[in-house]
C-alpha cells in the first residue's frame, strides 16, 4: 500500500461540516500515533506532519547516532554505518530523522488504521451536528423534504444534515412532496443510538412566536414583548403582547396596516386563527381580553381556585366557546383560569328566534307556532303543552320533543 492510498482517504476531512479545524487535527495524530505505539512500542521521538488541505502525511523518526555495535534501543537509537546511509557527513552523537513511508507499517496496520480514523471523524462529526442543533432549540429554520414516511418526515438542511418532523407536530391541513420547503422550529434534540435526532415542529407556540418576531420589526427590536403563545395548529391561536413604550399600540403592530404582518403568519400556518390580546395584570380584564371576540357582560373571579364565571348575553355564549370549544379552551390556558360561560340572566335578550332551529326541527313544524304568533322560543314555552295541542296540527309527542329541544338551548 503506498502513501498515496492513505492521503486520498483523509483528503475529504477538511470538507467536513461543523468540526474544528485544530480539534480534527489532533484527531487525525492521535489516530497515527496510536499505529507508530503498536508497532514501536513508543511514539515520543516521532514527529507526525499532517496538512489535510493537500492531504500532505509525513512520519519521522528521530534517533540518537551511536558507534556500531552499541546500539541498545534501535527506535532510539542507529549506528553510525546505518546514519551514514542517509547522509554521508553525519558523526556519533548527532540526531538523525529519518522518514518512515506508511507501508512499512503493512497492509493490515494501515486498513486498520484508516477504519479508526474514519469512525473517529465520524462520531466528531455526529458530535458536532448536536451541539450545534442543541444551540438552535427554539429557532425557526428551513429544511427540504427528503423523504416522507407514515410517522414522520425526513428533511435536509442547508448543509445536508437530516432532521425530521414527527406527524403530530405538522399541522392538519400540512401536506408535502418531496423537494418542497419547510419552515419549522428546533423543538428537540436529542442522541438516538449514537446518532443525533433533530426534531422540527410547526404545531408548537415557539414556531407562532418566532413568526411574529420575524415579521414585527417592534419585538425584535425590544418595544413589544411577547407574553405568552397558546394554539390549537390549525384552527386559533391566542398570542399576549405587551408595550413597555406607551406610543406603541402593541396589537397595531403585530396585526399591521390592514391586516399585512399577521396575513403572512396565517398563511404559513394553514389559515389558522390567531387574536392578538393586549397584556395586562388585571387578571379579570385579561379574561375579558382572552375571550375575544365574545363581548363579557360580568366576571366573578376565584384566584384561590383559579376558576372564572363569565356572563355573556345569548348571542355571544357560542362565540365565547368558539368551534370545537377552541376559543374557550385557548382563554384558560393564556389566563390560567379555569372558564365556565353563562347566560346573563337579566339579559332581555335571551331568547331565540324559531328559525333558528331549522337544523333541528323541521320547517313545516316551525310554521304550525308562527301561525298561531309564537315566533320566539320563549314564547312557545311560556305556553302548556294542552294549548298548543289544541291550537296546532301537531302531535303531544311532537310538541314535547320541540319543548325539550327549547328548553336545552335556552337552559
Amino acid at each position: 500500500m503506498t502513501q498515496l492510498n492513505l492521503v486520498d482517504s483523509f483528503k475529504e476531512f477538511k470538507e467536513f461540516k461543523n468540526i474544528d479545524r485544530e480539534v480534527m487535527m489532533g484527531i487525525l495524530e492521535d489516530v497515527f500515533r496510536a499505529m507508530i505505539l503498536k508497532k514501536y512500542g513508543d511514539d515520543s521521538n516521532f514527529d507526525i506532519i499532517i496538512n489535510p488541505d493537500k492531504g500532505d502525511l509525513e512520519i519521522w523518526r528521530n534517533r540518537v547516532i551511536v558507534a556500531d555495535g552499541e546500539v541498545e534501543d534501535e527506535n532510539e537509537e542507529i549506528a553510525l554505518s546505518e546514519s551514514l546511509k542517509i547522509e554521508d557527513d553525519f558523526e556519533v552523537g548527532e540526531e538523525v530523522s529519518e522518514e518512515i513511508k506508511l507501508e512499512s507499517f503493512g497492509r493490515r496496520n494501515v486498513l486498520s488504521l484508516r477504519q479508526n480514523l474514519a469512525g473517529r471523524i465520524m462520531d466528531l462529526e455526529k458530535d458536532a451536528i448536536y451541539q450545534l442543533y442543541k444551540e438552535r432549540v427554539g429557532e425557526v429554520i428551513s429544511a427540504e423534504v427528503y423523504q416522507i414516511w407514515k410517522r414522520e418526515i425526513l428533511l435536509v438542511d442547508d448543509e445536508d444534515n437530516e432532521v425530521v418532523m414527527p406527524r403530530e407536530s405538522q399541522i392538519p391541513g400540512d401536506f408535502f412532496k418531496k423537494g418542497d420547503t419547510v419552515r419549522a422550529v428546533v423543538s428537540a434534540v436529542e442522541m438516538k443510538n449514537n446518532n443525533p435526532r433533530i426534531v422540527l415542529s410547526r404545531t408548537a407556540p415557539e414556531f407562532l412566536e418566532r413568526l411574529f418576531e420575524q415579521e414585527v420589526p417592534e419585538i425584535s427590536d425590544g418595544l413589544i414583548t411577547i407574553k405568552k403563545v397558546v394554539r390549537a395548529p390549525g384552527e386559533r391561536a391566542k398570542v399576549a403582547v405587551e408595550s413597555y413604550d406607551e406610543r406603541v399600540d402593541p396589537v397595531g403592530a403585530c396585526v399591521g396596516m390592514k391586516g399585512s404582518r399577521i396575513h403572512s403568519i396565517v398563511r404559513e400556518l394553514k389559515n389558522e386563527n390567531i387574536d392578538v390580546i393586549n397584556f395586562t395584570e388585571n387578571e379579570q380584564l385579561l379574561v375579558t381580553r382572552s375571550l375575544s371576540p365574545a363581548k363579557i357582560s360580568s366576571i366573578e373571579l376565584n384566584e384561590e381556585t383559579r376558576e372564572a364565571k363569565v356572563y355573556l348575553k345569548s348571542d355571544q355564549v357560542s362565540l365565547a366557546i368558539g368551534k370545537g370549544g377552541n376559543n374557550i379552551k385557548l382563554a384558560g390556558l393564556l389566563t390560567n383560569y379555569e372558564i365556565d360561560v353563562y347566560r346573563d340572566e337579566d339579559d332581555s335578550s335571551d331568547d331565540v328566534e324559531l328559525t333558528e332551529f331549522s337544523d333541528e326541527i323541521d320547517a313545516w313544524i316551525l310554521e304550525e307556532f308562527v301561525k298561531i304568533g309564537l315566533e320566539t322560543a320563549r314564547s312557545v314555552l311560556n305556553r302548556d303543552e294542552e294549548f298548543l295541542v289544541n291550537r296546532t296540527d301537531l302531535e303531544l309527542e311532537t310538541i314535547r320533543e320541540v319543548l325539550k329541544i327549547l328548553k336545552d338551548e335556552l337552559s
